[in-house]
């Protein structure tokens, strides 16, 4: 009776050591943000003639999709350590968007993912690339955002426009921060000739 007891004490002691090592404190990862912040200020009353245009919430891919920020070399992936996006990439993404068409757009008004209000046109956003891109190992990476934007008449269900947008911001040196500066300046670069283009392009209903 005695060995059983002290095989149980054992068997104890080893379950709580591995409880420790499975509770351990993940390493901290700083939190950061990028593109057009949503602010209030700067931002431009629509005119009454606005084309009213609603924004699907845009589509990412999945390695992309989450807080985390990945890294590409050639056919290799990682994700960069010590550094996650302060909310889900594909959701900063679209509020980066809806801040820069309040700021910046002069014919149209983009109505939000969360509003009821009913458009007649829509954009439908499909972001395939959202990386870092490395040349070589250690290099300083280009932040690369592909994107294909179209243009949707949601009454008649077809495409009144469409593009393949690609923007390519080389980071100043391969530091977190100078990519996350090139992941912020990309962003609003994309933002700028996203609202240009559909302000080109949106048709008010007949």
């Amino acid at each position: 009776m005695i060995r059983l007891l002290k095989g149980a004490a054992a068997l104890a002691a080893v379950a709580t050591l591995g409880g420790c090592s499975l509770l351990s404190t993940p390493e901290p990862a700083q939190l950061y943000r990028f593109g057009n912040l949503p602010s209030g200020v700067n931002e431009q009353e629509s005119p009454a003639s606005a084309v009213q245009v609603a924004m699907r919430r845009p589509e990412f891919a999945q390695a992309v999709r989450e807080d985390r920020i990945l890294g590409v070399t050639g056919t290799e992936a990682a994700y960069i350590k010590g550094a996650r996006w302060v909310s889900s990439a594909d959701i900063l993404f679209s509020d980066s968007l809806e801040s820069a068409f309040a700021a910046q757009a002069t014919r149209v008004r983009l109505v939000g993912p969360r509003e009821l209000t009913r458009a007649s046109q829509a954009l439908d956003i499909d972001v395939r690339t959202f990386e870092a891109r490395y040349h070589t190992p250690g290099a300083a990476p280009v932040v690369t955002i592909i994107a294909r934007i179209r243009l949707l008449n949601t009454q008649e269900r077809t495409v009144a426009a469409e593009r393949v947008f690609t923007i390519e911001q080389p980071a100043g040196e391969n530091r977190i921060g100078a990519i996350v500066a090139a992941f912020d300046t990309a962003a609003r670069d994309f933002n700028t000739q996203v609202v240009e283009w559909t302000d080109q392009n949106a048709r008010a209903a007949a």
